[in-house]
């Protein structure tokens, strides 16, 4: 492998700053950009230095190309992902890895059929602090997780959804998820990421405040294998708009977090009473709340060659070997529980999973 990973990146909404990022990722190269819009298509081209490409079986037909980065509508993710990697293309993706199961299963089989890397670009696995508070989960920093709880509260006007190209797809079931599969995805998967494999779900979905076939606001519960139960709630009909915030609490402490930030990082002291002549006896002010102990983040590990992004982390994959942050199977983690929050909203019961 030459030392120089060539990246095409198709679909130039939110694909355009991943293409100005292989411009300055040591190791990448910018080989060519693909969009069917053309004006758009060429700006990006022209901004950038490199090819504009309308059909996208003549992007995948380029020599100069390793690696597909996958930037359209969220339906469209897993199609577009198979077709890259059945022409012998490398591919990382945007978020969320679709809006179906079978659509992702089709994807991470033709990346194994093929021996290539498959990745999710999941932005808060690159944040180290979101890495330390993995490690502090598990390590029981604030005890065992009883609960947690995941709250996005966004605001969208329907101008949103009836703009793009082509115009409203983001309103529609077949090309975009809801409030859930395309807002709320990135703080799901840190929360299923930080507290273990889901075994059930129950939720409900519905459509308020906009003309769209898509949910505008989620209510859900999760259950994890190691008994611990998160809320989930998510909307775009919050004005203002409150942002997204994740609360975990356990038997010793509490960690709190806002857009990217820690809040609250604190744990119960473990204290010693002295029982004196009586080990039953403990005295009113010994049963008060115990001390506080801020914990601190850099006490937890954070990997010393983390990525600073998704074109980084396919560098290293392509050029290197090393694992991706998020791989096909941990992408598909996230679809499996918006698929099962749907499907109990239509049944009203609880949906398990395998």
């Amino acid at each position: 492998m030459s030392d120089v990973v060539r990246f095409g990146i198709v679909g130039l909404g939110m694909g355009r700053p991943r293409a100005e990022e292989c411009t300055t990722t040591p190791g990448a190269q910018l080989a060519a950009v693909c969009d069917t819009w053309e004006e758009r298509g060429r700006d990006v081209a022209e901004a950038l230095g490199v090819p504009w490409i309308k059909d996208y079986d003549e992007m995948l037909a380029r020599d100069d190309i390793d690696v597909i980065g996958v930037w359209t509508p969220s339906g469209l993710h897993c199609p577009f992902a198979v077709r890259a990697l059945e022409a012998g293309k490398h591919v990382c993706m945007t978020k969320p890895m679709d809006i179906r199961v079978d659509s992702c299963d089709a994807a991470i089989q033709a990346a194994e059929d093929q021996g290539l890397v498959l990745a999710v670009d999941f932005e808060s696995r690159y944040n180290p602090i979101n890495h330390q508070i993995r490690g502090a989960i598990q390590s029981g920093a604030i005890g065992d997780v009883i609960f947690g709880d995941l709250r996005m509260k966004w605001y969208r006007g329907q101008d949103y959804y009836n703009s793009g190209h082509l115009p409203g797809w983001r309103s529609r079931i077949v090309t975009e998820g809801g409030s859930l599969a395309n807002q709320a995805v990135h703080y799901l998967d840190l929360l299923q990421w930080w507290l273990g494999p889901v075994t059930r779900v129950i939720g409900h979905k519905g459509t308020y405040a906009h003309d769209i076939q898509t949910e505008d606001a989620s209510l859900s519960m999760l259950e994890f294998a190691s008994g611990a139960h998160a809320m989930v709630l998510t909307t775009t009909c919050s004005f203002p708009d409150l942002g997204s915030a994740i609360e975990i609490t356990g038997t010793r402490g509490t960690m709190a977090w806002k857009d990217q930030q820690i809040t609250i990082f604190t744990a119960a002291a473990v204290q010693e009473i002295d029982a004196g002549d009586d080990p039953e006896y403990v005295r009113p002010e010994q049963a008060a709340q115990p001390d506080e102990v801020q914990l601190n983040p850099d006490d937890f590990i954070s990997p010393a060659d983390l990525p600073a992004n998704i074109i980084e982390d396919m560098v290293a994959a392509v050029r290197d070997g090393k694992p991706v942050q998020c791989d096909g199977y941990e992408g598909r983690k996230t679809v499996a529980i918006i698929e099962a929050v749907y499907q109990s909203s239509d049944s009203g019961e609880w949906v398990n999973f395998g």
